[in-house]
């Protein structure tokens, strides 16, 4: 008899028999509003009905056309259409199947593209599990411990944690851009610094978002030295902080953006987008793969991207975001043992810190189980377990926000009595 590894560890003790909309259905039929979407990936809900029925079609018609083989109409007309939701410029796509074979994608072609081999990624980073991927991941031991040796190349500079270092946002900023300046004065030069890598909010390092003038300084320092600017934006692309991309809150335009999540409404599908210019620089047959860019997915995401459109969803995530930032700030006032908020669009979290403004990582995880037990799916993040993060559809309503704040309310009263 086989049974799943004992190292996935289940964030809720929720099993799933159906989900629709913001919620899902368990075996005896209660309900869970779910805040986690699937760690982002759910945008439009569980189960949207139109992309129910894109998936349902194409099944019936090509599941599979290897896009290195054959090539096949989804897979255009998805081009196509993320073509109008690129940035300017970014005119060039990669199909893949995961946010790590995406980051791998393009570290490979930033690396082939310069000539050089130094990445700098940022303190809090999460950027995937494998091999090369773990490399530029520095939001927790768990993600990279054991496997070592590492890719190497790879440059850890300071992110502007503004709340973790008692500043405000300007002074983290100075701070961070100094200290990478320091960064390429030393231990990763100019002349062998191939890219910058970032996440606009760092997702498993505790949601906390780059503040614009850190990703503008951070563009104008690659443009002056002749480094990409690569954008991670895997959990926070498709409209979920508000607009359609994360960076798009500050005046910059990355030279690589990495999407995936929310991209096809659970599907497993990622992509990297590149000028052509850019993209040419690719070895021969350093690009490709089996399942990437897979026509169900394809029309997944094509549905996906329809919704998002037709239904306001990026607006709504603006909307709604604000208001359960609101809703946030109000459960902390009534209590200290919440020592931050924060987030952007429908990415928001609570960190909980002690009297002495140290992690509380116990109370985090009591107010994460007591929201769980009352019917709230929640996940935690942040490299001590002290954030609670939420991440709803981005089809969720302000009834549905309502609720879910009284149901927090609660949990952490339960957490904190």
């Amino acid at each position: 008899m086989a049974t799943l590894s004992p190292l996935l560890k289940q964030a809720t003790p929720v099993l799933a028999e159906r989900g629709e909309g913001v919620y899902l259905y368990d075996k005896e039929g209660r309900r869970y509003l779910d805040f986690t979407a699937g760690i982002g990936v759910t945008g439009t809900g569980h189960c949207h009905p139109r992309v129910v029925e894109a998936a349902r079609k194409q099944v019936g018609t090509l599941i599979h056309g290897q896009y290195t083989t054959v090539m096949h109409e989804p897979l255009l007309r998805l081009t196509d259409a993320l073509g109008e939701v690129l940035p300017d410029g970014l005119d060039s796509l990669f199909y893949l199947n995961s946010g790590s074979e995406a980051v791998e994608a393009a570290i490979r072609l930033a690396r082939q593209a310069t000539g050089r081999q130094g990445i700098v990624v940022f303190h809090g980073s999460f950027h995937g599990r494998t091999m090369g991927a773990a490399a530029l991941t520095t939001a927790g031991p768990k993600f990279r411990a054991g496997i070592g040796p590492l890719m190497p190349g790879a440059a850890i500079a300071p992110f502007p944690q503004a709340y973790r270092y008692g500043w405000s946002e300007e002074e983290a900023t100075r701070f961070a851009l100094r200290e990478l300046d320091y960064l390429l004065a030393t231990a990763s030069p100019v002349s062998d610094t191939a890219a910058f890598i970032v996440e606009p909010v760092l997702g498993e390092g505790g949601y906390i978002p780059a503040p614009p003038a850190f990703l503008e300084g951070l563009r104008e320092r690659a443009d002056r030295h002749g480094i990409l600017l690569i954008m991670d934006e895997v959990q926070t692309g498709f409209g979920r902080t508000g607009r359609f991309w994360g960076h798009q809150h500050a005046a910059v335009r990355p030279d690589i953006l990495i999407t995936a999540k929310g991209l096809a409404s659970g599907f497993p599908l990622s992509a990297i987008a590149a000028p052509t210019e850019l993209m040419e620089k690719a070895w021969p047959g350093s690009q490709g793969g089996t399942y990437g860019g897979n026509a169900v997915s394809c029309a997944a995401a094509l549905a996906t991207l329809e919704v998002i459109r037709d239904e306001d969803l990026v607006g709504n995530s603006a909307r709604q975001g604000a208001r359960l930032n609101d809703g946030l700030r109000k459960v902390a006032a009534d209590h200290p043992g919440i020592g931050d908020v924060r987030g952007l669009g429908l990415m928001q979290a609570a960190e909980f810190t002690g009297p002495d403004g140290e992690p509380d990582p116990g109370t985090a995880q009591r107010a994460h189980k007591a929201a769980a037990d009352r019917g709230l799916l929640l996940l935690t993040c942040g490299a001590y377990g002290n954030v609670v993060r939420m991440i709803p559809p981005l089809i969720v309503t302000a009834d549905q926000l309502d609720e879910a704040l009284t149901l927090w309310t609660a949990a952490v009263s339960d957490a904190t009595s």
